[in-house]
C-alpha cells in the first residue's frame, strides 16, 4: 500500500514541479519586461513572449530528470527540509547552467540573462514552498491515520526499545508498528518494560503498547510467513541480537518470498557510521568502520581551495578591524598583541595557534593546563569583549592560510587536554583525522566554551562522517548569525 501511496505522491510532485517551472518562467518574463521593476531599453532587441516559451519543451523534461537525479522524488520520511532545499537549489542551478550552455551552442543569444536569473530564484522559492506544504499536509494526514508505513519488528531486546523510542519521538515519520515476533517465549512485555531502566533511551513502552490496542508480541519468528499474509506489512525491521543472527537467512528469504522489504538494525550499530562505506574484496563486502569523505582527494582539494580563497579575502577585508583591535590590546594591557598556544591538529601533529591576546600574561605552564571559565580573573576588560564576540579568533585565518587549520572543522585542543580526554571519552581522537577549524558543527549548535566535551565530540564525528561542501556553507551561514556572539563564549 505504501508503494502505491508513494507512486501517487510522486505523480503529484511532478505535476506541481511542472506548474512551478512554467509559472516561474512566465512570472520572470513579466517582471523582466512588463512590471517596470527592471529597466527595459528599446523594443527591437528582445524576443517575443512565445519565443521565450519555446525552450520549455526541452526544459521541462530536462529539469524533471535532474530533480530525479537529486532524489527529489524519493521517500523523505527521514530527510530534513534543509537537505531537500539544498537539493532543489543544486538541481536548479545545474539546470540553468546547462540551459545557458545550450543557448550558446544553438546561438540563441538574445534570450535574456536577467530573465533566467529571476526564473531560477522564482522556481527555487516556489518549489521549496511547495515541498513545505506537502510535508505539512503529509504530517496532518499521518496524525489522522493516513499514509502510514506498517512495520513488523523481529527481535525483542534493548535494540527494539531504542527503535521504539525513535518512532515514538518522531510520529511525523508515519510509522505504525503492528507488533513484534520473537522466538524467546519466556520474554514478555513486562520484561521489556523492566529493562527500560537500564537503557539509555527510556521509552514508555507500556503506553505505546496500550495505544496499539492489541497484543504487542504477536508470536514466534517461525510464524513470520503467517503474519506477513495476515497483516498488510509494508516493511520488516530486524532488531535481533548478534547471537540470533542464525535466523537471518530464514527471515530474509521469507520476506522476499512475500515481496516485503526488509531492513536490519545491526546489533553492533554503535561501532559503524550512519552511512558506512562498503568496499568489495573479490565479492566479499567489507565495511569501513570510519569512512571520511575528506580522505577523497577531490573533496580534500575543494575544501582546501575554499579555505585559501576565503581566508585570503577575509584577511584583506578585515585589515581595518585587525589593526584597531591590535592597537587597543597594546594600549590597554602590557604584553604581546598575539597569543600563541600549542594545539593538536591533523594526524595528531602539533602547531602554534594564533589568537588576539585577551588575558593578562601568565606563566607558560599555567596556560597549558587551566580551563577558561565565565568570570575568569585572567581576562582583561577588552579581552572579555573580543572573546564574547569571537574577534579574538581572527588571527586563526593565518593558520588557515598556512594549512594548519581549516575554516570549518573540529576545534583544536591543547596537548594536555588531548591526553586527558582520549582516556575519558570514546572516539575523542577521531577528530584529528581532519584539519581543525575556526568554527564547526559543535560550535553552531551551542557546544563551545565550558560545555559538554562528549556532546562536542558527537557533533565533531557527525561532521567528519557527513562532510560535504554544502554542510560547510551551512555552518558558515549559522556562524555569522549565531556563532560569533554566543552565551558560552567567554
Amino acid at each position: 500500500m505504501i508503494k502505491e501511496n508513494q507512486k501517487y505522491l510522486n505523480r503529484l510532485l511532478v505535476f506541481l514541479d511542472i506548474l512551478c517551472l512554467i509559472f516561474s518562467l512566465i512570472f520572470a518574463w513579466y517582471i523582466r519586461f512588463k512590471s517596470g521593476i527592471v529597466h527595459v531599453s528599446g523594443d527591437g532587441d528582445y524576443l517575443r513572449f512565445k519565443q521565450y516559451l519555446k525552450p520549455v519543451i526541452f526544459m521541462l523534461p530536462s529539469y524533471l530528470i535532474l530533480y530525479n537525479a537529486f532524489k527529489l522524488y524519493t521517500p523523505y520520511r527521514f530527510k530534513s527540509m534543509w537537505e531537500e532545499a539544498i537539493n532543489i537549489l543544486k538541481a536548479n542551478i545545474l539546470g540553468i547552467l546547462i540551459f545557458v550552455l545550450l543557448l550558446y551552442v544553438f546561438r540563441y543569444i538574445d534570450y535574456s540573462r536577467y530573465l533566467l536569473a529571476i526564473f531560477i530564484f522564482n522556481c527555487s522559492l516556489l518549489m521549496i514552498i511547495e515541498r513545505v506544504l506537502v510535508r505539512v499536509s503529509l504530517r496532518i494526514m499521518r496524525k489522522k491515520g493516513f499514509n502510514l508505513k506498517h512495520i513488523l519488528i523481529i527481535g525483542f531486546n534493548n535494540l527494539t526499545i531504542e527503535f521504539f523510542d525513535k518512532i515514538n519521538k518522531n510520529k511525523h515519520w508515519g510509522y505504525n508498528i503492528l507488533g513484534i515476533l520473537d522466538s524467546n517465549k519466556s520474554r514478555n512485555l513486562s520484561d521489556l518494560s523492566k529493562s527500560i531502566d537500564s537503557c539509555d533511551n527510556k521509552v514508555a513502552l507500556d503506553e505505546i503498547a496500550a495505544s496499539q490496542e492489541k497484543k504487542l508480541i504477536l508470536g514466534d519468528i517461525d510464524d513470520l510467513e503467517y503474519h506477513l499474509n495476515k497483516y498488510n506489512v509494508d516493511e520488516v525491521v530486524i532488531t535481533l541480537s548478534i547471537k540470533e543472527y542464525d535466523k537471518l537467512a530464514f527471515i530474509i528469504n521469507t520476506c522476499e518470498k512475500s515481496g516485503v522489504r526488509t531492513q536490519i538494525i545491526p546489533d553492533y550499530y554503535k561501532y559503524i557510521p550512519a552511512r558506512p562505506y562498503v568496499e568489495e574484496l573479490d565479492g566479499l563486502p567489507i565495511i569501513n568502520i570510519r569512512y571520511i569523505p575528506l580522505d577523497n582527494l577531490v573533496n580534500k582539494s575543494i575544501k582546501r581551495l575554499v579555505d585559501i580563497v576565503f581566508s585570503f579575502v577575509a584577511i584583506l577585508a578585515l585589515i581595518p578591524i585587525i589593526v584597531i583591535v591590535a592597537a587597543i590590546i597594546k594600549l590597554t594591557s602590557p604584553g604581546p598583541i598575539l597569543f600563541k598556544q600549542e594545539r593538536v591538529g591533523l594526524n595528531k601533529k602539533s602547531f602554534m595557534m594564533y589568537k588576539f591576546r585577551s588575558m593578562h600574561v601568565q606563566k607558560n605552564e599555567e596556560e597549558k593546563v587551566r580551563w577558561t571559565t565565565v568570570n575568569d580573573p585572567r581576562k582583561t576588560r577588552f579581552g572579555s569583549f573580543i572573546r564574547k564576540t569571537s574577534i579574538d579568533e581572527l588571527p586563526q585565518l593565518f593558520n588557515v592560510l598556512k594549512g594548519e587549520m581549516s575554516l570549518i572543522g573540529p576545534r583544536p585542543e591543547r596537548p594536555y587536554f588531548v591526553d586527558k580526554f582520549k582516556e575519558e571519552i570514546p572516539k575523542y581522537m577521531v577528530k584529528h583525522q581532519v584539519r581543525p577549524g575556526i568554527t564547526g558543527w559543535a560550535q553552531v549548535n551551542g557546544w563551545r566554551g565550558d560545555t559538554s566535551i562528549e556532546k562536542r565530540i558527537e557533533c565533531d564525528i557527525y561532521y567528519i562522517e557527513n562532510w560535504n561542501l554544502w554542510m560547510d556553507i551551512k555552518i558558515m551561514f549559522l556562524t555569522v548569525f549565531k556563532g560569533f556572539v554566543n552565551k558560552n563564549a567567554y
